[in-house]
């Protein structure tokens, strides 16, 4: 376990670019007194989608994603869709095969129960159902979520395989995409990012450049719906939240775009390494990440 605190943060790339360079300070100082003593690896990267204005702390480090990496499965049915290769209304069938423990609600449902792609990547994104992650999986096939992240430019954004569930539940890992049949991708578990290239796809849907402007902000709308705001924003009020969250017992992260006072502020934070699993809403990685996203909030924003 690393003691993560302020010396060792020093020597960690921190960056801030565009204007107000006078901020680097007052800025990497909030971030370095904030993670000062916590047990665990952090790893951010936050950008204001007005300015420019961007921050890193190890942003282009790979991490685990956990349920994150969803986004980008989200991301590769639509670019399907809009090419013809999948219709978001063509139903799939729930088999006990793909169920899994964990969360979501589809592994409740009867087998042989139809469902619409459409509803399935809903269910993915707002209640990060496992189930319905590798019933789309089975459909697109991991490899093609990674050769669009590749089209796309994102080196290190990978699905590895199927979810596998939870607790005593736990079923043999499938799905191997052909990035998680290398051994040395074993320890990422389901998916591998970077807290920066999470914002650039951030960016991009925000920008309605992903597949179209339409389902951009089909994309955009559902993460708006997702119910799980233990980490950024959790305590901010009257303020929109697009985003997805991944836990594991050692892991807290979270990406998304709050839409605050300040401009868009797209964000990624990674909490690893936490020595005790720790299931409640006050997990001590989700209310680093909350805190973390008021800083970045603040920080980030215009000044006079």
């Amino acid at each position: 376990m690393k003691l993560v605190g302020a010396a060792s943060l020093t020597a960690v790339c921190v960056c801030l670019h565009g204007a107000q360079t006078s901020n680097v300070a007052r800025l990497d100082q909030r971030v370095n007194a904030k993670v000062a003593g916590f047990q665990g690896r952090v790893s951010l990267y936050a950008k204001n989608l007005d300015t420019g204005i961007a921050y890193s702390l190890r942003g282009d480090e790979s991490v685990r994603t956990a349920s994150t990496i969803k986004l980008p499965i989200m991301v590769e049915c639509y670019a399907e869709a809009g090419a013809g290769k999948l219709n978001l209304s063509d139903t799939l069938r729930v088999t006990k095969d793909e169920k899994v423990s964990g969360s979501g609600i589809v592994e409740d449902l009867s087998d042989g129960d139809q469902l619409p792609v459409r509803d399935l990547v809903d269910l993915m994104i707002v209640l990060s159902d496992n189930t319905a992650t590798n019933m789309i999986l089975t459909r697109i096939g991991g490899n093609a979520v990674n050769a669009r992240m590749q089209q796309l430019g994102f080196a290190q954004t990978r699905v590895m395989r199927k979810i596998r569930g939870d607790g005593n539940d736990l079923k043999a890992a499938s799905g191997w995409t052909t990035e998680g049949a290398k051994p040395e991708n074993e320890r990422w578990g389901i998916g591998r990012s970077t807290p920066h290239e999470m914002v650039m796809l951030l960016e991009r849907l925000y920008r309605g450049e992903l597949v179209s402007k339409t389902a951009s902000d089909e994309m955009i709308a559902t993460l708006k719906r997702q119910r799980d705001h233990e980490g950024i924003g959790r305590d901010m009020k009257d303020v929109t939240i697009a985003n997805k969250s991944g836990a594991l017992d050692a892991l807290r992260s979270d990406v998304g775009i709050i839409y605050s006072k300040a401009g868009p502020i797209a964000m990624a934070i990674t909490v690893d390494g936490m020595p005790q699993p720790d299931w409640s809403p006050d997990n001590p990685g989700s209310l680093l990440i909350s805190a973390l996203s008021e800083i970045l909030i603040e920080e980030l924003g215009p000044r006079e």
